[in-house]
């Protein structure tokens, strides 16, 4: 992988839009019992200030949720699909925990829930040619994660995507099994898109945080933040992480 490509399509649809990028290489992501309970607090603190963000008792109508149901309904989508951040705020919403998973997952689940934005982490080595994001055409492969079969990209569908198929479906709704984050994974790209201008603030600080996160749970090397618009839309991994 040598960059992230953000298509004419996407900004056709989300003109005022901006992602976010950063490229680590050198990632240990094993699961380790010395910071386990640092981490279960973690998500605990975490899921205590997505409340912030689910102040209206009828779900649908907090702000985040609107605002992303909004953006989803402006492509072709898969029944059902709703962005990561809501499937977040839903479990926070029912009360329910997070439970550790592996170090880097704890700390993106963290970071999305305490600023209210979607977070996506996809393993590098795993990604054929660049990456891009855009309006694809129908039948791109893509099999979700936990899934034993393919499930194909609809015409007009917003996904990420790389020359083997689909890397994320609908946006920041689903990963592919392909390129999945593993606990061997070890050279990441992490993505956080805001889709209207009222979300670009907490991405910056959302990714600001998780770049912190990162240099406190990990040795790795990390490259600048990339916040890629419609006038600047790629981001070329730096010569030294390559």
């Amino acid at each position: 992988m040598q960059q992230v490509v953000i298509d004419d399509s996407f900004w056709q649809l989300f003109p005022d839009a901006q992602v976010n990028i950063l490229y680590v290489n050198g990632i240990d992501n094993h699961s380790s019992d010395a910071n386990l309970a640092e981490r279960q607090e973690l998500l605990k603190n975490a899921t205590a200030a997505a409340g912030e963000f689910l102040t209206n008792d009828t779900f649908r109508l907090n702000p985040v949720v609107a605002q992303w149901r909004k953006a989803f309904q402006q492509f072709k989508k898969k029944k059902g699909a709703r962005s990561s951040i809501e499937a977040l705020l839903k479990r926070a919403n029912q009360g329910r925990e997070f439970s550790p998973i592996d170090p880097l997952v704890d700390v993106y689940n963290s970071v999305s829930l305490t600023y209210g934005v979607p977070v996506g982490i996809e393993d590098r080595e795993k990604i054929a040619g660049d990456m891009h994001l855009g309006q694809v055409k129908a039948g791109l492969s893509f099999q979700p994660v936990g899934a034993d079969k393919d499930e194909p990209t609809l015409d007009g569908e917003v996904a990420y995507y790389d020359d083997q198929g689909a890397v994320c479906r609908c946006l920041n709704w689903r990963d592919a099994q392909r390129t999945m984050l593993t606990e061997d994974s070890t050279n990441i790209v992490a993505v956080m898109e805001a889709v209207a201008p009222a979300q670009i603030e907490r991405a910056n600080q959302a990714m600001a945080e998780l770049s912190q996160l990162i240099n406190h749970y990990f040795t790795a090397k990390q490259s600048q933040v990339f916040h890629l618009t419609k006038d600047q839309p790629a981001a070329v991994v730096p010569k030294e992480l390559q």
